[in-house]
């Protein structure tokens, strides 16, 4: 009989790397990982990170959480975030990431919707008590049964990860791997407002491969991610691309240009991924003598409409490539080419590598009806994106399904060359410090601010746009936020009014 084929998941990958050279170099934490959460870094080989993986996978088992249910985390970019993702797969789990700079009222709105089991975070990030805001988001969140964290000084109630890793693994649950089934639920922001987006590992996995062939990842490489992971082309960046290529994955808080700097060269690195911005701010005439082991770079554009206007790499011995984002809906990466400058982008199927004849098909990219971008492909979670049914009576034809999702980004195609041009992001939807809001709810936090106060948002290169106000408001919009349930790291970020949040 003809066995089915199963897609690999995640932990597929792992275990691959892991009995091929267990004893290799897996995991690198961030030099200053003291300074962010009070932990020392580490440094794990594939053999211990098994260990502590399965010490993980054991107690969520043990704690009662049955397959497939879900459980948030809420972690910087650390090994911790690696090892409970990839223990809650072992687990038979689903991951909901949730960012660190949400509100309580959105991390209490995605624990309900998701019904999430249980949640990890760690005790303390940049000297913001995350165990308290997990605490507290969970007393509101009726399907919340666990509560856990590393770290040290824990409130009564939470659960020690960092003590679990430390005894023997216990019980195993047998999980069938099937790439077909549920690994993430992210969470994007629209027009039409908040929404889960979940993917099964095949999409992750089609995801890393389209930056990994197309930016020539070579096998076995040092991989350093300094993209916050909690997102589709975060996790995508990091633990697919790392697991794809079987190297060592070194982790980079965002972002401390000396400390990164140090660390690319501390762990002799192959690959830079970080924000765009971010990473062509490296990319000058000095990049091969401060950086000698970087041979690629790439960058991550959360404003994909910028990529056209951006100016030339210069950096030969490091080719850059772009990868466009477009919230959680999907991503496409093209290499530059020897000038520097962006490659144009056509409409149609992809490849990766895009350049490549017959090479395998990546997704699509598409005009819509609506003058605006559409991808579809293995990495688009179509249903997530599916349009509202219409009115009953409407119409007597049920109407064919959608097989693309609208981004909502402005595009035309370019005239001379048939090329796509994307002109403006979605209508609505303002970006700050790299999170998506809707227009009204900067809005309403301008409303709080009171007669006379000032908060806008201004056009920022590196996160599009910030929240800035008048000194003088500062104290009062602090205040206002708070009151809104908005994350301590982001009201603190109004002490410094050219500070983006």
């Amino acid at each position: 009989m003809n066995q089915p084929a199963v897609s690999p998941t995640l932990d597929t990958l792992f275990q691959r790397t892991l009995m091929r050279q267990p004893h290799a170099t897996a995991l690198l934490d961030p030099l200053n990982k003291f300074r962010v959460t009070g932990h020392e870094p580490r440094r794990m080989s594939y053999a211990e990170a098994d260990t502590a993986i399965e010490a993980l996978s054991a107690f969520f088992v043990e704690s009662g959480l049955p397959a497939n249910s879900v459980i948030a985390i809420q972690l910087p970019n650390t090994v911790e975030f690696v090892l409970t993702v990839l223990a809650a797969h072992r687990a038979g789990l689903v991951v909901a990431v949730l960012p660190l700079l949400w509100r309580h009222a959105e991390l209490t709105a995605a624990l309900n919707r998701t019904a999430a089991r249980a949640i990890v975070t760690m005790s303390t990030v940049d000297g913001v008590s995350y165990a308290d805001l997990a605490m507290h988001a969970a007393a509101e969140a009726f399907s919340i049964r666990h509560v856990c964290g590393f770290g040290t000084n824990l409130p009564e109630g939470m659960a020690s990860l960092d003590d679990v890793q430390a005894r023997p693994p216990g019980t195993a649950r047998a999980v069938i791997q099937d790439g077909r089934k549920a690994a993430m639920i992210s969470f994007d922001v629209t027009a039409e407002g908040f929404r889960p987006v979940p993917r099964p590992h095949f999409s992750l996995i089609a995801g890393g491969l389209a930056m990994s062939l197309e930016a020539d990842i070579r096998q076995g490489a040092t991989v350093m991610a300094a993209f916050t992971p909690m997102s589709f082309a975060g996790l995508a960046s990091s633990l697919a691309v790392w697991l794809l290529c079987g190297g060592t994955l070194a982790l980079h808080h965002p972002f401390e240009n000396d400390v990164l700097e140090q660390q690319i060269n501390a762990h002799e690195c192959d690959v830079l991924i970080a924000p765009a911005q971010f990473a062509q701010r490296l990319g000058d005439s000095e990049l091969a003598a401060r950086m000698p082991s970087l041979r690629n770079v790439i960058g991550l554009w959360r404003a994909p409409e910028q990529v056209s206007a951006s100016e030339a790499w210069i950096a030969p011995h490091a080719p850059f490539t772009d990868v466009y984002l477009f919230g959680e809906a999907g991503l496409f990466g093209a290499r530059r080419g020897e000038d520097g400058m962006p490659v144009p982008v056509m409409p149609g199927p992809h490849g990766a590598p895009r350049e490549q004849s017959g090479s395998s098909i990546a997704g699509e990219i598409l005009l819509t009806p609506k003058g605006t971008l559409g991808l579809r492909g293995p990495m688009v979670p179509i249903a997530a994106y599916a349009p509202p049914p219409p009115p009953v009576g409407d119409t007597l034809i049920a109407q064919p399904p959608r097989d693309y999702v609208d981004t909502g980004y402005a595009a035309r195609l370019d005239r001379p060359s048939g090329a796509i041009c994307i002109t403006a992001p979605p209508s609505g939807i303002m970006a700050v410090g790299g999170y998506r809001f809707l227009s009204n709810d900067l809005q309403e936090w301008a409303r709080r601010l009171g007669q006379g106060a000032l908060l806008t948002a201004l056009p920022d290169r590196l996160s599009r746009h910030r929240l800035a106000g008048r000194a003088q408001d500062n104290a009062r919009a602090r205040e206002a936020l708070s009151e809104l349930g908005l994350n301590p790291l982001m009201v603190e970020a109004f002490r410094d009014r050219s500070g983006p949040v």
